[in-house]
């Protein structure tokens, strides 16, 4: 992976993190409203139309309809389904797995963050779906407690797979790390260098310094994870039918650590469980 030395963090400073709080703010909003009405009969498209309505009723824009060809607001990705699932007319059923990524710009700047729920709560899922989702979760934080000033690029995609790799070593289960789909940097655009690969790999990466804004993403699979793109050009899924799962948050490094930009409370908690410093901005 060469490219990756070719690449540079573009760092940001306090006013301009204080500025992609709000929009990554309005992001995990917008997600935590969309948990509650994640229901069996609910279609895709419905959702979609949504968050479109709460993320321009509260001041932004839904930056995906910004991407060249997408008119949507979300991605909902279902089951088997990786990422970039088109909103629809598909009807959501109790048990399935749901991925839905979300991303708005407020003023210029940029959040973006993704979830997976099942349909009908941890009831109506099958073992392996909890086991996988929470895998994906789990390695998120990692890859997130990884990113630090001084460090690189690398580092996250590092934590990442240790993370996925301990939970099938504690579950017994195999999951598949999706390589052709990575994070990204963000800030005045919502895809920005530097490439953020969910992966241990070789040759130089990026160093991350003080005031790096990064997006982390890990897609996981049960079982492998060669993918394939559907006829709608936009739909990754897996070649072997298997679900999938996807985390994402947007990341700021500040001087004094770390701090959650689409996380309702900034990350503190869930960075408090991983020994990972909270350095939210004061306004």
């Amino acid at each position: 992976m060469s490219w990756l030395g070719r690449e540079r963090v573009a760092a940001k400073t306090a006013e301009q993190i204080r500025a992609m709080r709000v929009a990554g703010l309005l992001v995990g909003r917008t997600l935590e409203m969309l948990r509650g009405e994640v229901r069996e009969g609910v279609s895709t498209g419905d959702l979609d139309a949504l968050a479109e309505s709460f993320i321009r009723d509260h001041g932004g824009i839904p930056n995906f309809q910004l991407v060249p060809g997408y008119s949507h607001t979300l991605c909902t990705s279902v089951n088997e389904e990786i990422v970039h699932g088109i909103p629809g007319d598909r009807v959501l059923r109790a048990g399935d797995l749901l991925s839905i990524d979300c991303g708005a710009e407020v003023q210029g700047w940029n959040g973006d963050s993704a979830m997976t729920v099942v349909v009908g709560g941890d009831e109506a899922a099958r073992p392996e779906d909890l086991e996988l989702s929470a895998a994906t979760y789990d390695s998120l934080w990692a890859g997130i407690a990884a990113l630090h000033a001084g460090g690189r690029i690398s580092d996250v995609g590092a934590a990442v797979e240790d993370s996925i790799r301990g939970a099938e070593r504690r579950s017994g289960r195999r999951f598949g790390i999706v390589t052709d789909y990575v994070g990204h940097g963000i800030g005045e655009e919502m895809h920005m260098a530097p490439n953020v690969p969910n992966f241990r790999h070789g040759g130089k990466s990026p160093a991350t310094p003080v005031g790096t804004t990064i997006a982390i993403e890990p897609m996981v699979t049960l079982g492998e994870q060669d993918n394939h793109v559907l006829a709608d050009e936009w739909t990754i899924v897996t070649d072997d039918g298997q679900r999938s799962a996807h985390w994402e948050h947007s990341v700021a490094l500040t001087e004094a650590g770390l701090w959650v930009l689409t996380a309702l409370d900034g990350g503190e908690a869930e960075l408090a469980r991983v020994g990972a410093p909270f350095g939210p901005l004061a306004d």
